[in-house]
């Protein structure tokens, strides 16, 4: 993934902006709005841009007025001038790289970008992440300070533990927004992204918007996740279902090579079967006993990042392997062992770094394994169940020297 720094006119100053880039030539480009007084490298923001780039997708995030490191001030903006800011950002990809064709807008950024989509002609489908039906719901993070703003005019608040200073026009802004209106005729795709348990903006938010919008509209629960999406697995999983159903609504994302049946092989209940796309493509069609799934390489190497490759797969095997025999063994064992989580690092290492290695040889493959175990465990039954880990009949299968057969149907 390649980065770079924009800037560009918004509203009220200069804005800095920052475009994430695949490797190769961009399928399509992408709009991120971020969310309420956050910035443009706010995590979640970060973890969606690099995960569209490596589907092809080039991401433009950018710091709305006062935040982050654009020009002007906090106070002279609202929500009215986030929507001029959108629509300036999708202009200067479509007069420089192209036109956006997704929308992407974190709480209050994906309101902004429901009320922007109707002047971006180009974007074709827009995604929410724990968005407020109605803007005025970002004014509840200084309700005590209503008041006083519109007494004296402005008023020093404190938002997620900063200080900023907002205008009675801000209120006034936010207070004359139709949202309703702008979904009802949106004519476009839209996905919903919310969780159940946010505390910022809950959960109802995201029915009034699902009601409000016509199809085509989704919706996926974030279960378990917080409002900025914190946690790595929640911010990573956000960004593939993007990537998945995108596909459907973008024309430039749907060039997946078909890939016709085997004619000879076919699978069973005991084989699995791989089939190529055909020449200049790494794409892979599997049939692992009668489940389908792909494989190809990352565009860093020439391939179109539709399916994991043959190393992933690799990793992925030996990772379930080492979940399900630990959570077998304590299953027999009666302990208490709710779940197995294992990531796997697949890579070379040199020789002379490696205890148990062959020193004759330069480099060798090393895959690092790391468990994790949830449940109330002694730290006895954990070394025991690490122990275990090693008995995976996948593990064992790649410590051998595993004799391998070829022959040409």
């Amino acid at each position: 993934m390649r980065r770079e720094k924009i800037t560009f006119e918004g509203s009220a100053g200069q804005l800095a902006a920052r475009l994430d880039l695949p490797v190769g030539e961009p399928k399509t480009y992408a709009l991120f709005a971020h969310c309420f007084t956050c910035s443009k490298d706010v995590f979640a923001a970060s973890r969606v841009a690099a995960a569209l780039a490596g589907l092809g997708v080039a991401t433009l995030r950018f710091d709305f007025t006062g935040l982050g490191q654009s020009d002007g001030e906090f106070a002279n903006s609202n929500f009215s001038s986030n929507i001029v800011d959108i629509v300036h950002a999708a202009t200067l990809l479509k007069d420089k790289y192209r036109a956006p064709s997704l929308l992407i807008g974190h709480s209050l950024g994906g309101a902004a970008v429901l009320a922007a989509a109707s002047e971006i002609a180009e974007a074709k489908a827009v995604v929410t992440i724990g968005a407020p039906f109605d803007p005025a719901h970002a004014g509840q993070h200084f309700r005590k300070s209503h008041q006083e703003i519109r007494d004296k005019g402005e008023a020093v608040v404190e938002i997620s533990g900063r200080p900023f200073k907002v205008n009675r026009q801000f209120l006034d802004d936010i207070d004359d927004q139709k949202q309703g209106d702008r979904l009802a005729h949106l004519r476009k795709a839209l996905l919903i992204f919310h969780s159940p348990i946010d505390e910022i903006v809950g959960i109802n938010n995201a029915s009034n918007i699902f009601v409000a919008a016509k199809h085509p509209k989704s919706f996926i629960s974030l279960d378990g996740a917080d409002h900025l999406l914190t946690n790595h697995a929640d911010a990573s999983y956000v960004a593939e279902v993007i990537g998945s159903w995108s596909k459907r609504y973008i024309p430039e994302l749907q060039d997946m090579p078909e890939i016709e049946p085997a004619s000879k092989l076919k699978a069973d209940a005991e084989t699995t079967v791989v089939t190529g796309a055909g020449p200049k493509t790494f794409v892979q069609k599997i049939d692992a006993s009668g489940h389908p799934l792909l494989a190809d390489e990352p565009f860093s190497v020439g391939g179109t990042n539709v399916g994991p490759t043959p190393y992933d797969l690799l990793a992925a095997g030996l990772g379930a392997c080492t979940s399900m025999t630990i959570q077998m063994y304590a299953d027999r064992k009666k302990w208490p062992l709710d779940r197995v989580a294992v990531r796997l690092n697949h890579h070379k290492v040199h020789a002379e770094d490696c205890e148990d290695c062959d020193k004759a040889l330069h480099k060798i493959d090393q895959i690092d394994r790391e468990i994790e175990l949830t449940g109330d465990l002694s730290e006895e039954q954990r070394a025991r169940l690490l122990e275990i880990a090693d008995r995976c009949p996948v593990h064992q299968t790649l410590e051998k020297k595993v004799q391998i057969k070829s022959v040409l149907t």
